[in-house]
């Protein structure tokens, strides 16, 4: 039986590296993959144009597993149904619901009451100002974060304002990975929203919201596990 090639999508920012060390562990395994760069920086690119470009990189492959962190759960999956995909795979990602647009999704699950509650729990000021340490780079490595280079970037407005362009959630079947120690989108938060909008259970792994950079093995084992 061929294997499928994994197609990565990156979250806010689009930096296809962010997927490197996946990468690499899936090699490791003997998998394909390919991770596909986004123009988040770009004020003029919406969530259509991310949708044509995961499609466009992904030209040719006969069996794709789309894998999609954070805010790539909304191009990813819309790219998913244009594709001949055998399974979605989310990384601590959004999970968008028809006509919805990346900017109400926050209010619309609860995120940041969601986030607050936890900070509550673990012992952090919730009011305190955001900080990216506490909330993405707690738990990543200073090697894995240099590997992105000069690479990261941040996301224009533009993908935030475009509503979801599928009817339904594609008929693929999906598998959500939610990072244990993830500040941001928590745990307990990542599974009500599985269940409300999917009816899934998550599965669970080690690290926190940027799980691909901390735990990129794990990560690539339960990639390879969900299909």
């Amino acid at each position: 039986m061929a294997q499928p090639t994994y197609v990565l999508v990156p979250g806010a920012g689009g930096v296809a590296a962010y997927w490197g060390l996946v990468r690499r562990a899936l090699a490791e395994r003997g998998q394909s993959s390919i991770a596909v760069d986004l123009p988040g920086d770009d004020s003029a690119k919406g969530l259509p144009d991310y949708v044509d470009l995961i499609v466009e990189a992904a030209a040719g492959i006969d069996d794709v597993v789309l894998v999609a962190q954070s805010l790539g759960g909304f191009s990813g999956s819309w790219a998913a149904d244009r594709l001949p995909t055998s399974r979605i795979v989310l990384l601590n990602a959004m999970i968008p619901l028809p006509g919805e647009t990346a900017g109400q999704w926050w209010e619309a699950t609860g995120s940041a009451e969601a986030r607050r509650h936890h900070d509550i729990r673990e012992g952090r000021d919730p009011d305190a100002r955001f900080d990216l340490a506490t909330y993405f780079l707690h738990d990543v490595p200073a090697d894995a974060l240099a590997a992105l280079g000069d690479e990261e970037r941040d996301e224009a407005d533009a993908v935030f304002t475009t509503p979801w362009g599928l009817d339904a959630w594609p008929d693929v079947p999906t598998t959500v990975l939610a990072g244990r120690s993830d500040r941001f989108f928590p745990y307990a938060f990542q599974q009500r929203v599985a269940r409300e909008r999917l009816g899934i259970e998550v599965t669970e792994v080690p690290g926190g919201h940027l799980a691909a950079l901390s735990q990129p093995i794990v990560v690539a084992e339960a990639i390879v596990s969900a299909t």
